[in-house]
Parts: C-alpha cells; sequence; structure tokens
C-alpha cells in the first residue's frame, strides 16, 4: 500500500503541481501523518520537493506529464485504438473517459462522421469536434490542466444523465478481478460511464497488467470486452472469461 501511496502522490502533483498535505491526506483516505511519511520517502528519493504544509514535485518532473505518458508505449496505444475504432460506425454514440489510450482512440475516430461522443477528456472533445456532424458533450466540474479532465461530482452527476452504445475507459491498473486507478475522482467517473452503456471496453495496454491501483473502478465481469496489445496474465484471463468477457489483441 505504501508504494501505491506514493504512486498516487506522485500522479497527484503530477496534475496540481503543488497540493496540501490536508488535501493528499483527502484524496488518498488516509491520515495527515501518514502523508507525511509518504512526503519524507518520496522527498528522500528525489521526487518531490516538501514545503511548509504540503509538497510539489521535484524540478524536472512536473513538465507536461500527460504528453509524456502519451509516448509511453505508444504504438500499442495506437493499435488498441485503431482495433477499436474499427468496431464503432459512423453514427454512433460513445462516452471516452480521460486517458491516454482513449486520446489515441479519439485520433483513431478522427475520420468518422456523425458521432455523439460524451466525454469529460477535453483534448478527446477537440479532436473529435470537428468531424462532420460530429456532436460533442462535455460536462462541467473540476478542470484539470495536464490532462485536459473534468472531474468531480458535477461532471459524475451529467454522465447519469446520459446514455450510450458504448463506453471505453482506460485504466491505471488491472489485476486478479479489478480494473483500478490511482485517483477517486478519475475511477468514479470511469464507473459512472460504464453504468450507461450495453457495451463496456476497457481498453489498456499491457503494461497495466499486475498493477494494483489504489481505488477499484469496476469489476472485470462488468465489462463486456477488453481491447488490449497482448495476453493478460492467466489471472485477468480466469476473471474475464468467468464474466463472459471477451478479450481483442490489437496487433501492430
Amino acid at each position: 500500500m505504501q508504494a501505491e501511496r506514493h504512486a498516487a502522490i506522485v500522479r497527484i502533483l503530477e496534475e496540481t503541481g503543488t497540493a496540501s498535505i490536508a488535501t493528499l491526506a483527502g484524496r488518498l483516505g488516509v491520515s495527515a501523518e501518514t502523508v507525511r511519511r509518504d512526503l519524507r520517502a518520496l522527498a528522500e528519493a528525489g521526487e518531490v520537493r516538501r514545503s511548509h504544509g504540503g509538497a510539489s514535485l521535484a524540478a524536472g518532473l512536473g513538465e507536461a506529464p500527460f504528453r509524456r505518458r502519451m509516448r509511453e508505449n505508444a504504438a500499442a496505444k495506437q493499435a488498441i485504438a485503431a482495433a477499436l475504432a474499427a468496431t464503432i460506425g459512423n453514427g454512433a454514440t460513445l462516452m471516452l473517459d480521460t486517458g491516454t489510450t482513449t486520446s489515441f482512440l479519439a485520433r483513431a475516430l478522427a475520420g468518422h462522421a456523425r458521432l455523439t461522443v460524451i466525454t469529460n477528456s477535453t483534448d478527446a472533445a477537440r479532436i473529435l469536434a470537428p468531424g462532420p456532424g460530429n456532436r460533442i458533450l462535455v460536462p462541467g466540474g473540476q478542470f484539470r490542466a495536464d490532462s485536459g479532465a473534468i472531474l468531480g461530482e458535477e461532471a459524475v452527476a451529467f454522465i447519469a444523465r446520459h446514455s450510450a452504445e458504448v463506453a471505453v475507459i482506460s485504466a491505471g491498473a488491472v489485476a486478479g478481478g479489478e480494473v483500478m486507478d490511482f485517483d477517486p475522482a478519475e475511477a468514479a467517473l470511469a464507473a459512472a460511464m460504464l453504468a450507461r452503456a450495453p457495451r463496456r471496453v476497457l481498453a489498456t495496454d499491457a503494461s497495466k497488467f499486475g498493477r494494483r491501483g489504489l481505488v477499484t473502478v469496476c469489476r472485470l465481469r462488468e465489462l463486456t470486452e477488453i481491447v488490449t496489445d497482448a495476453p493478460p496474465p492467466r489471472e485477468v484471463l480466469r476473471n474475464a472469461g468467468a464474466g463472459g468477457v471477451r478479450v481483442t489483441l490489437a496487433r501492430r
């Protein structure tokens, strides 16, 4: 759990630049003293810079983290996006959450027409808005400058008022029978999308398998399919198969 908290703290600081101990404790659901211990360890490792009552990323670590994640496993994510885009027709209604793989999916869908896209990703919205006849719906809520995500209770309520043919979510981690993330707000948004579509797709590259996140998004059996670039671990396959979840391997 300590390693998971450390990863979550770095991710929060990537998104916000700086954060107070109280904010981190609230986001992680732990005590302020636990956060202070975690920050001491992260500072000793050179990952964060402590300040009075809070912390920020160490110099050199805070530059465009979302752009950096877009470069990680880019070929795999592009293959996943292309395979999934080929199954979505013109005129479809879909939900996309915020993530690098769903951003690649938005790019793969740029040639489609008459799409209705409900998304909390301003990156996906920007890419798909010019498409012929496309209609893009975005929620209100808290805007995060790095990822372009819109999150929070208002965003979740907006999603709950809409329905789609397909919901596509990304993931921070997949292990055992669970899809997980490191950010409770992102997890809540993704879960809300899954509740509003009959076709529920997890689009994730294989690097996410075997990781454990901070918070559960859904059980694997709640999905209808997984699109990835390499065979998942045996335990993930077993849980997916028990839930009737189809696994598609994208070709690079």
